[in-house]
This record gives C-alpha cells, sequence and structure tokens, in this order.
C-alpha cells in the first residue's frame, strides 16, 4: 500500500503527540473510574465500560462551552475556538489553571473533527456526538456534543454546544442538549439561567429524577424532569445504532476483535453514528474496560492514530477513507457502517470465541429481537449474552484469588483456566488473561478488600444457582 508522503506524516504524529501530552483522547481503566473508595468495594463496577459511575449527588457538568469556527489570520480555512465558557472560574490555584488551559485548548479540535474547510450554510442537519480526553495521570472528562445552525437567516457557519463532566450518561446529556438548542433559538442569555440551575442541581442516583425549574419568554415556566437509568452499567449507550448498521453475526465479531485488544476502526458518515456505535461496542465489554487508545470520532489532524501498532478503537469520518486505507496497517478491522461491511479484517474473527458460546450469544441475540421496542429493552437484551458469554468464562475468579492475612490477593492463573471443562473454554480463556483487559479487573479484585458485589456478580451468583438447581433435579432423575 502506498505510504503517506514523510512529511505529512510527521507533522500529524508529531501534532498527535503533543495533543496527547495534554489530554489523552482514550479511555483507560483503573483507579480513575469511580470516586475513591468504590473501585476497592466493587471491582466490576469500577471497570464498567471506562465511564464514571456515579452513586449520585455530584455536579452535572463542569463546563458549557460554545464552539464557533473563525476564520484564520491566512483567511483560508477556519479555525474552532471556545466562544462562550460557564462557568468562568476565576482565582485558580496555578497548577488548577495550567489543568484548565491544557483542558480547554483541546476541545475545539474534537467538535470539529471533520476538518476546517467550511462553508456558510443555510440548512445543516443537527448532530449529536461524544469524545472522551483521559489526562496522562487518569482522570477523564467527557464531552458531549451537539452542532447546529445557530438561529438567523441567510447562510451561516454552524456552531457546537459542548457540555464537559465527569458523569457517563449519554441518554440523560442528549436530554440536556435538547434543552439548550431550545433557548438557542431565542438567546444565550436563556441558556445561563437554565445551566446554571443544573449545575446546582445534584446528579441523581440511579433511577432517581431531579426537577428544574426553568423560565422561557413566551412560554413561562417550565419543569424539566431529568431521570437516570436504574440499571447504571447500560446509561451511557444506545445498542439500536450498532443494531441498524451491523448484522448480529458481524456484531459478535467485532465484541472477538475488541475482546483480544485487536485494531478496530469504524467508519461512517455522520459524527453522531460513529459515536454511538463505537461507544456500543466498548459497552459490549462490560464488565471489562477497553483501556487503549479510544478516539469515537478521530479529528483529520490525527489521522495517523490508525498507523499505530497498539490496539485502539477508534471512529472514522467516511470522507477520509482514501486516507485510512493508504496508510500502513496490519491486523485491523475496518468496518464500514454505512454499507454494514467489513472492508479488511484480520480473517479469524469467527473463530475466536468458543464455537459454543458463540452459537448461544447468536442464538439470544435473535430471539424476540423484532418485539422490542424502548432503547431500555434494546439494550438489556443486547448486553445480556455478552454478559453471560463473561459469566460462563470467567465468572469463576473469585475463587482463584487467595489471600493473605492482610488481604491482599493474589490471582491464581494456571488454576484459574484449568478449572474449565470444556477444551474450547479453556483455549479461549488462556488468551484472555493475557489481555489488559482482563489484567487491569484482576487487579481490582485483588486489591479489593470486601466481597465483590454489582450487576456482574448478581449475575454470576444467578447462574451458579441455575447449575445448583440443574444438578439437583439430574440427581432427582437418576
Amino acid at each position: 500500500m502506498p505510504h503517506r508522503p514523510e512529511k505529512r506524516e510527521g507533522q500529524v504524529i508529531g501534532g498527535m503527540l503533543r495533543l496527547f501530552q495534554k489530554w489523552l483522547p482514550r479511555l483507560r481503566a483503573g483507579s480513575a473510574q469511580d470516586n475513591s473508595g468504590e473501585a476497592a468495594k466493587e471491582p466490576e463496577r469500577a471497570q464498567e465500560h471506562c465511564l464514571t459511575n456515579f452513586a449520585g449527588g455530584q455536579h452535572f457538568f463542569e463546563y458549557l462551552l460554545v464552539v464557533s469556527l473563525k476564520k484564520r489570520r491566512s483567511g483560508e480555512d477556519y479555525e474552532p475556538t471556545i466562544t462562550y465558557q460557564f462557568p468562568k472560574r476565576e482565582n485558580l490555584l496555578r497548577g488548577q489553571q495550567e489543568e484548565e488551559e491544557r483542558l480547554l485548548s483541546a476541545i475545539p479540535l474534537f467538535c470539529f473533527p471533520d476538518g476546517n474547510e467550511w462553508a456558510p450554510l443555510t440548512e445543516y442537519p443537527r448532530e449529536t456526538f461524544s469524545f472522551v480526553l483521559t489526562n496522562v495521570d487518569g482522570s477523564r472528562k467527557i464531552g458531549y456534543c451537539r452542532r447546529l445552525l445557530p438561529a438567523g437567516r441567510g447562510p451561516r457557519l454552524p456552531k457546537v454546544y459542548c457540555i464537559i463532566s465527569c458523569v457517563g450518561c449519554f441518554g440523560l446529556f442528549s436530554k440536556i442538549l435538547d434543552e439548550v438548542e431550545k433557548r438557542h433559538q431565542i438567546s444565550m442569555a436563556v441558556i445561563y439561567p437554565f445551566m446554571q440551575g443544573l449545575r446546582e442541581a445534584a446528579f441523581p442516583a440511579p433511577g432517581k429524577t431531579v426537577t428544574l425549574k426553568s423560565f422561557i419568554p413566551d412560554s413561562g415556566t417550565e419543569f424539566i424532569s431529568l431521570t437516570r437509568p436504574l440499571d447504571s452499567h447500560l446509561e451511557h449507550v444506545d445498542f439500536n445504532s450498532l443494531l441498524q448498521c451491523l448484522s448480529l453475526e458481524q456484531i459478535v465479531q467485532i465484541f472477538a476483535s475488541a475482546v483480544l485488544e485487536r485494531r478496530i476502526i469504524f467508519l461512517a458518515e455522520d459524527l453522531s453514528t460513529l459515536s454511538q456505535c463505537i461507544h456500543a461496542a466498548a459497552a459490549l465489554l462490560y464488565p471489562f474496560s477497553w483501556a487503549h487508545t479510544y478516539i469515537p470520532v478521530v479529528p483529520e489532524s490525527l489521522l495517523a492514530t490508525v498507523c499505530c501498532p497498539t490496539p485502539f478503537m477508534v471512529g472514522v469520518q467516511m470522507r477520509f477513507l482514501q486516507e485510512v486505507t493508504e496508510s500502513p496497517m496490519e491486523e485491523v478491522l475496518l468496518v464500514n457502517l454505512r454499507e454494514g461491511t467489513f472492508l479488511m479484517s484480520v480473517g479469524d474473527e469467527k473463530d475466536i470465541l468458543p464455537p459454543k458460546l458463540q452459537d448461544d450469544i447468536l442464538d439470544s441475540l435473535g430471539q424476540g429481537i423484532n418485539d422490542l421496542q424502548t432503547s431500555e429493552q434494546i439494550n438489556e437484551h443486547v448486553s445480556g449474552p455478552f454478559v453471560q458469554f463473561f459469566v460462563k468464562t470467567v465468572g469463576h475468579y473469585v475463587s482463584y484469588i487467595k489471600r493473605e492475612a492482610n488481604g491482599q490477593g493474589h490471582f491464581q492463573e494456571r488454576a484459574f483456566y484449568k478449572a474449565l471443562n470444556s477444551k474450547a473454554n479453556r483455549r479461549f480463556v488462556k488468551k484472555f488473561v493475557k489481555t489488559q483487559l482482563f489484567s487491569l479487573f484482576i487487579q481490582e479484585a485483588e486489591k479489593s478488600k470486601n466481597p465483590p458485589a454489582g450487576y456482574f456478580q448478581q449475575k454470576i451468583l444467578e447462574y451458579e444457582e441455575q447449575k445448583k438447581q440443574k444438578k439437583s433435579r439430574e440427581k432427582t432423575v437418576k
């Protein structure tokens, strides 16, 4: 395959490294995943899709930003620039101010990842997407974006409303962006009191609702209810986007590639599809966390990411297809979401998972899928079979953590995978225990001095109970 010009690639990679040194657009597992006491209590919850798992009570967001396109001094193209920031932070310590500047300087690039060659428009379909920035110390911010044309007549440039938060709850923030968009049609001045009220409200616990009172000119006072889903491990994802773009078999093959931490590139026309599908693909790994490079929408200036030899999961707009395919890449799964095809693959994706368990996933996914109506039903239906896969393959992990007198655990790897009766399952788990996905998960479990709890543990206990009942029935028949 032809290589891009050396100067161009060097410039791109150099710029990418400089940005990565400030704020890394990747998700990491580990101590930054949730509140400082939560990780030790619930290792599987600490790993939930690499998104912060709040019990409730924290602030909804840190910043509301408006990112607009401004002409460069050269006059040739546009540069995304923050034109509004709420709240403005004053009296910050020097270190805090430097961190804020690093964060705010990285954000515009991810609000306009599709380049700087824009022209004023009279029509533009709104787009909702998100990105994740992880600092070198593991602290993480999520950007929830709504890109649209500002109110007015005649040709104009789109702008982005971006909410920066440590909270992972995409459905909830999409609704907040709906409210911001409704107010932006009137005036920026109307957005401020709504966001101020939101900032003063505590983020609700799972299943709980917070109600905000907001005044809109000509409409009067409105009461806005924001409800957090009860099942917190699915609150940040919409699996329907994957189902609309890909077959069940393809989704399972993407899951298999991700489980072995391979390089995966998603291609789509619009930012919303890319963002939703890549978040959904990463969520299939629950209770494990994708700990490598993770960029839902790769900015044009960072396309050299696809040349990285390390694992990554990234989204690229279809307009950059030629540049991607001409890049030197090895062992990559290139997923065309528009056509529902794999443009490149390793070739063994159908053979990674144990055959029987793979068939179990496909059977479960296919049963009653056309009868599902709500996004909650779809999410539970899609997530369930993949959670069960991990229950059956690694759900016995607790029994193979031997603890010292001080409570520190040591994982017995060899005994762990040898405990599996199925040869196919053993072969798979022998590979899986070498991944960073599993290593980070088991490290948290080793450190934990409390019994495991959370959704994954609940499913493990249910599975163990089913096996006991099955054995009891078999004895009764004999």
